[in-house]
């Protein structure tokens, strides 16, 4: 059985998860658990998004106050990483959430890749 590889959160994203609704939290949980199992999740859970970078996904998910979008990474090392969590309001993803994620993506794997070197 192969390894359960850990899920690693932006600290903002953290706080953006903690915000969502109970639903979509569960509904998260799920997905993430089944990340860190190795499956390969598609539409309608989860779909690219070079926009932000190559190995980049959303997860879309639907809760009772409407529809959520979580960034995340899953070709670091390090783990699974959280980028962003977002209620999604229009039919196009807003340039200003797909730039957010990309300077986390870049805080995050930087951060990574110097924990790595010193050990």
């Amino acid at each position: 059985m192969p390894a359960i590889r850990p899920v690693l959160f932006h600290w903002r994203a953290k706080d953006e998860v903690r915000a969502l609704s109970r639903d979509v939290r569960v509904k998260l949980g799920t997905a993430l658990m089944a990340l860190q199992r190795g499956f390969n999740l598609a539409m309608p859970v989860s779909r690219p998004m070079p926009a932000v970078r190559a190995g980049v996904d959303e997860l879309r998910l639907r809760g009772e106050s409407g529809h959520y979008r979580v960034f995340y990474y899953r070709k670091s090392a390090a783990g699974i990483l959280v980028l962003r969590a977002f209620q999604k309001k229009t039919p196009e993803t807003p340039r200003t959430e797909i730039e957010l994620a990309r300077r986390r993506l870049t805080e995050m794997l930087n951060e990574y890749e110097e924990v790595g070197r010193r050990t």
